[in-house]
């Protein structure tokens, strides 16, 4: 398989899977398995085409990230509370991630812990999804205590194991402690900004050598980027109606399905 036709097709994957609770990072060390390519020559490649999904939140959200940035200039308490519980909610992974990041690139190297996850991640949202308590907290971001972002935070540090799903984490995480489905659905899109945005900075700085010496091909980076930003933009916009409409169940059978699929494949290879 060509070099260029890979790109495509992760660009895809990441595209399809950072915003839905299937696990981005899960489907990308399959991949790595089922194409046969060696993950460690695209590990660069697969975090920074992440910042491609990441812009389709920013593009599809302008409105609110401009509206939070001039009400922090009016001093408005709203637009200060959207602040600080994003914040919040990226805390504890930035600190995790920085004090673990060796323990967490080990972890990326084992596709079978990614099936089991995959498998587990899913009995647990058809069962969050099944004895969840009914939503009590104000609907939006802004509306949620501080508290409540941080336990979110929390809940997201899950998802440094491969196959949990960040999103999934978040969400999973935001619904056991009240949020109604919409707003833990956008808090996880605009969580997912300063995490990536972290994470790309982290392995692109443990890399300085290998970028300084040419070995990042950007020009592949650059197709990915903008695959998986074009096919990001397509899934948020379904994903809200998809949830509000069915709930989480079809993504958790997903996983249950793909991940058993995937576990018999690589016993059977």
């Amino acid at each position: 398989m060509s070099v260029l036709l890979t790109a495509i097709i992760l660009g895809i994957v990441e595209g399809l899977t950072e915003f839905i609770p299937v696990s981005s990072t899960g489907h990308l060390i399959l991949a790595s398995e089922l194409l046969g390519y060696d993950a460690a020559d695209w590990a660069i490649f697969n975090v920074v085409i992440q910042l491609g999904a990441i812009l389709a939140v920013i593009v599809l959200y302008w409105r609110t990230f401009w509206a939070v940035m001039a009400g922090m200039f009016r001093a408005e308490p709203t637009s200060w509370h959207f602040v600080r519980n994003v914040a919040l909610g990226f805390l504890p992974s930035a600190v995790l991630g920085v004090l673990f990041i060796d323990n967490i690139e080990a972890l990326l190297e084992n596709a079978e812990v990614v099936c089991i996850t995959l498998v587990l991640g899913g009995i647990a949202i058809l069962l969050i999804e099944r004895y969840v308590k009914p939503a009590d907290i104000e609907p939006g971001v802004a509306a949620m205590p501080a508290r409540t972002a941080l336990k979110i935070g929390i809940f997201q540090c899950l998802s440094m194991i491969p196959g949990v799903s960040r999103s999934g984490a978040t969400i999973m995480g935001a619904l056991t402690l009240g949020v109604e489905r919409r707003t833990a659905a956008e808090f996880s899109f605009f969580l997912a900004v300063p995490t990536m945005m972290g994470a790309t900075t982290i392995v692109l700085a443990r890399n300085l050598d290998e970028i300084a010496s040419a070995g990042v091909d950007w020009g592949l980076i650059g197709v990915g980027f903008a695959v998986s930003f074009v096919v990001a933009v397509v899934v948020i916009k379904a994903f809200i109606g998809i949830v509000s409409r069915y709930g989480f169940a079809p993504f958790a059978w997903y996983r249950i399905v793909a991940g058993l699929g995937a576990l018999a494949w690589l016993s059977a290879a």
